[in-house]
């Protein structure tokens, strides 16, 4: 299971939300470019950066932040929050995201979504899947939408997205756990096995599924390996970072232990 620490951007500083609410925010460091080198220099070779103003601004807005880290770090970058036109989009990539993910456009404009799926190729856009009682949530997690979740990724698990960030945000920030077992319901909703046939006629089982990174709610080292033993391919982790739940440390040893 990939580790991807998460930085979020206000103002061009490291914050934190709480439920994503923007009235919570806490400042952890104004220069995030410092924060990515501490992840590296800790073997994370992933980052998740969340421009929070251009969520609320719906257009990018803190790309040279990306653009910094991206060149002044090896970090693989997906980065979110904004992306509404095929321009922001451009200016991602451009940047040096080397993905990036898509949440309220894919509810608001699903054919401008599924025409950077097509574009792009799945291994870089990600649909971003948040949500609140399982209702998708949009445009920072201001607005619920009316679309049910699962049934929601579903539908583009059948386009052909490959790679999920799921968010439980009455979780997210809390520090009290994530959704273990939502995460499970999706992955068994969206586990496909095909029988493949050999050459010598033999027949052989492979799952196939959806790259569902689990996000919100982590508050200590332990739940990394049950997130991982359920199936998730990658789990984000934000404040129990920044709140010193969980170490740097533990996270460079479970990644030598794992061979990333």
């Amino acid at each position: 299971m990939r580790i991807i620490p998460a930085i979020d951007i206000i103002e061009g500083k490291c914050v934190r939300l709480s439920k994503g609410d923007y009235d919570t925010k806490k400042v952890y460091n104004e220069n995030p470019l410092e924060v990515a080198k501490q992840f590296e220099d800790h073997g994370i070779q992933h980052l998740h950066l969340v421009d929070l103003d251009g969520a609320k601004s719906k257009h990018i807005v803190n790309h040279r932040i990306l653009e910094t880290i991206a060149t002044k770090t090896n970090l693989k970058i997906d980065f979110g929050g904004g992306l509404k036109t095929d321009e922001d989009l451009h200016v991602a990539f451009e940047s040096g995201a080397s993905q990036i993910t898509g949440g309220s456009i894919a509810v608001k404009d699903r054919d401008t979504f599924l025409g950077w799926l097509n574009t792009y190729g799945a291994d870089k856009i990600i649909l971003g899947a948040d949500a609140k009682d399982e209702k998708v949530a949009v445009s920072g997690w201001l607005e619920e939408s009316d679309q049910a979740l699962l049934p929601f990724i579903g539908s583009f698990q059948k386009k052909g997205v490959k790679y999920v960030i799921c968010t439980d945000i009455s979780k997210d920030g809390m520090l009290e756990g994530p959704s273990f077992q939502l995460y499970k319901r999706i992955l068994d909703k969206t586990k496909k096995i095909e029988t493949l046939v050999t050459g010598s006629g033999v027949e052989d089982k492979e799952v196939l599924g959806i790259n569902l990174i689990a996000s919100g709610g982590i508050s200590s080292f332990d739940e990394l390996p049950k997130l991982a033993e359920l199936g998730c391919e990658g789990t984000i982790i934000g404040k129990a970072i920044y709140e010193d739940r969980i170490s740097l440390k533990q996270l460079e040893n479970y990644i030598l232990e794992n061979g990333q």
